[in-house]
Order: structure tokens, then sequence, then C-alpha cells
């Protein structure tokens, strides 16, 4: 798996959803914090996205908007209209594709609203190199590929048929990485420091391969300074600069995040999670985990499967 999908499988820890959203001017609509990030498409009509700080953006059809953190914000067809709540309706609480509706007698606008559940305990660089709201315009022949991810989403979740559950749920997961890929590309040729960066990085991203290959492998600084063909303090200035946090800490991050989904998602013993974690000893790596995330393995698996059961 290439670093970035295998990034995303790490963070993710649910399902994502999403909803067609159906408003008739005036209307407005605040959103609460989600555990993870936001993403909302503007099918039909003009809007404006009003951030808890900062300034509202305008947004016309076919705009793409990610909130990397997830937090409160609102959408209203002009900055005066009265938000209201959202609290989208399911059919079926199994399906991931739920509908909202504001009723009015003015304009419609139609958006498509979603979240991406992910670990944001300690956000991994991946997050944190993203500014906090990514806006994506539409624009004739730009990101095509996101354009036509769009337009699959769209289409599913207007006209639901067999199979949309499983669509619109693979959809969603493929538009988190075209967004991704557009933001990358749009900011490509300004950046030269960043995860996003250190993926081009013809020095770096040798290392961060190695790393996300085989976690559990005891890397020093030389033995991935050797991967890039650089001496181990000349790596180690590098990958910083790049990366934004030196070598080993980048590993252990790493580390605590497959760490994390192990927990997760499998039965596997805490000596099985601490040896694919790269700890030969159970109780290094209980400690290693507590420092990361504010609490024991045993813990973070057991307050995970309460609130999931919920």
């Amino acid at each position: 798996m290439d670093i970035l999908s295998d990034t995303l499988a790490a963070l993710r820890t649910g399902r994502p959803s999403v909803v067609r959203t159906e408003a008739r001017a005036p209307w407005g609509v605040r959103f609460q914090p989600v555990s993870g990030a936001g993403f909302h498409v503007v099918v039909e009509g003009r809007c404006v996205l009003l951030p808890v700080d900062g300034e509202p953006i305008a947004l016309g059809p076919g705009d793409v908007v990610f909130l990397r953190r997830g937090t409160g914000h609102a959408i209203c067809d002009e900055v005066t209209s009265e938000p209201v709540a959202f609290v989208p309706a399911r059919v079926d609480t199994s399906s991931p594709i739920g509908s909202f509706t504001v009723e009015g007698g003015g304009t419609r606008s139609v958006l498509v609203c979603g979240a991406y559940h992910l670990d944001t305990d300690r956000p991994h660089p991946l997050l944190g190199d993203l500014p906090e709201i990514v806006h994506l315009p539409a624009s004739p022949g730009r990101h095509p590929v996101l354009r036509s991810a769009v337009d699959q989403l769209c289409a599913e979740i207007h006209e639901p048929r067999p199979g949309s559950d499983a669509v619109v749920a693979a959809l969603v997961d493929l538009l988190l990485l075209y967004i991704l890929r557009s933001w990358y590309d749009e900011v490509s040729g300004d950046r030269t420091q960043g995860w996003a960066s250190a993926l081009n990085d013809p020095l770096i991203a040798p290392a961060l391969k190695a790393i996300h290959d085989d976690p559990a492998h005891p890397w020093t600084v030389e033995s991935l300074g050797s991967r890039a063909g650089l001496s181990r303090a000349a790596f180690a200035r590098r990958f910083a600069s790049v990366v934004g946090e030196p070598p080993l800490s980048y590993l252990t991050t790493w580390r605590m995040a497959i760490a994390a989904r192990m927990l997760r998602e499998t039965g596997d013993s805490l000596s099985e999670v601490a040896e694919n974690a790269g700890y030969t000893s159970e109780f290094a790596f209980a400690r290693a985990f507590k420092r990361h995330f504010g609490a024991p393995p045993g813990a973070y698996r057991r307050e995970w499967r309460t609130a999931s059961a919920l």
C-alpha cells in the first residue's frame, strides 16, 4: 500500500457518513463539531460558509470544502440568515446516507454534507499539514478526477439504487483521497516543507516508505539515512526540515497510529500489539502509548469499545 493510502487506513476510526441537504431561502444550517473531518459539496445554488473564526467563504455550484478538524461552523444562503441545528434523518440506521431539509419559499440549494471519522487524539502530520479549511472552487478543467467523483456521489445520493450504500461509502472514501490530491497539486509549487512534500522528496520518501513498510523494524537514524544515501547528520537535518519532526519522532508517531488501530479493530493481545509496533517489552510499549495518547493501551481499547457500542 502507498504511504497516503496506508496513513488514511490507519487514521480511520469508523465508516464515513453523508447527508443530502436541501434548503430553500431564507435558510441556514449550524453544524456541530465532529470527531474527525467534515466536507461539503455544493450541488445546486449559492451559499456562504461561516467558520467560527475567520471570514465568510462564498460557495457556488460544484465547490468542495474540507474541514480537517470537523470544527463547528454554519452554512447559510446569506450571512444574515438564522441557522438551524443540523439534525439529519436516516430511514435505515445501517445506511451511510441521510437526508436533511430546511423548508422555505425561496430559491433552492442542495448540498452533500459528510463526515470522516478519524483518530484525532494525536493527529498525524497528514492532517496537521492542512489548513483548517480547504476550499476547492469548481472551475472548467480543474481537478477532473475530483469532479468525476463528486458527480457520481451526487447521482447516487439523488437517486439511490440497489447497492447505493456500498457505492456511496466507497465514493466518499475516494473523495477524501481526491480532495487531498487536489490540494497537494495546488500547493506543490509553493511548498518545500510538510508531510505532503516529503512524499515526493527523492531523499526523504524512501525513508518514509521504509518506516511504513516495516514499522516494527529497529530503525535508527543511520539505517534510515542509508535509504536516502545521506550521512546520519545530513539525513536528520533534512528529514526534520521537510517533515517537521525528527525521524525517530515520526517513527514513534506512526508506530502509535498502527497500535491504536489494532486496539480498535482487533482482539490481539497487548503483547501482540506491542510486537507489531516494534516493542520487545509490553511494559515499554504501554509506557510509550500512555505518553502518546494519555491513557494506557488497555484503557484506550475499553473506552473505544464502550463509545462504539453507544
